[in-house]
């Protein structure tokens, strides 16, 4: 990923339509629809349970789904996780799913294990670009991931993410169990992923900071959209600032 490059924005790179999630009887996500234009940062915000994370995991094909999904006008359906992943789609979760045995360096080593072999310069250049954004995991490359603070887990498993070289970025609640300044920084360095022009589809529960960060946004509750609009605006709407932002800064 060359953090100095900004790939035209505009079109659709994720069209969803009519996505559908069941578990037994129980309908997790329900005929949801939205775009992701190229090079935006596209938010979905709502209270837990809400099925947020089901997306994402839809969207990544780790769990079952009906409906349509189109990346970079390609249909999904047929897809399984390692095809989308080498489609250029990659999931940070909200557990981070490091290995914690491993050092740092190991650990981002592992995020380009689809290209071994067949471009080690090129994955060399994504280090060096992934120790620029994230100094601080750097220093820390030969520290095992597991005694890594909160925050610097979480730059790792974007950084590891990152050397997969995605198109398309899906972050699962990435302030989750984080200090407010520490949920700061990690925010900043998606921030400068934005400005690079990755595209990013953020699950937030922090409505505050998605909203600030993203260029529109989405209110998910118990499996439908309720809210969509340009993010700025969400962040003006009563409804939102009464159940999700309160009087409080993040």
């Amino acid at each position: 990923m060359n953090l100095e490059q900004h790939p035209p924005q505009g079109a659709a790179m994720l069209r969803i339509d009519g996505l559908q999630v069941r578990y037994g009887k129980a309908t997790v996500l329900a005929n949801l629809s939205l775009l992701v234009p190229r090079g935006s940062v596209v938010a979905v915000v709502g209270p837990n349970g809400a099925g947020k994370s089901t997306l994402l995991n839809a969207l990544i094909g780790a769990i079952p789904s009906a409906g349509n999904v189109l990346f970079e006008g390609q249909r999904l359906r047929s897809h399984d996780l390692e095809q989308r992943v080498a489609a250029g789609i990659a999931l940070v979760p909200e557990t981070r799913a490091l290995f914690g045995e491993l050092s740092v360096l190991d650990n981002l080593r592992l995020g380009a294990y689809r290209f071994l072999g067949r471009r080690g310069k090129q994955s060399a250049d994504d280090l060096a670009r992934v120790f620029e954004l994230f100094p601080r995991l750097k220093e820390r490359s030969a520290q095992m991931a597991g005694t890594l603070s909160g925050g610097e887990r979480q730059m790792l498993a974007l950084g590891r993410a990152l050397m997969m070289q995605p198109r398309l970025l899906l972050l699962d609640e990435p302030s989750i169990g984080l200090a407010p300044r520490v949920t700061a920084d990690v925010f900043r360095s998606i921030a400068r992923l934005k400005t690079a022009g990755v595209t990013i589809v953020l699950v937030e529960q922090n409505a505050r900071a998605a909203l600030a960060l993203a260029d529109e946004g989405h209110v998910l509750e118990t499996g439908r959209l309720v809210l969509s609009g340009p993010a700025a605006e969400l962040a003006k709407n009563p409804r939102i600032i009464e159940t999700y932002l309160g009087s409080t800064v993040a």
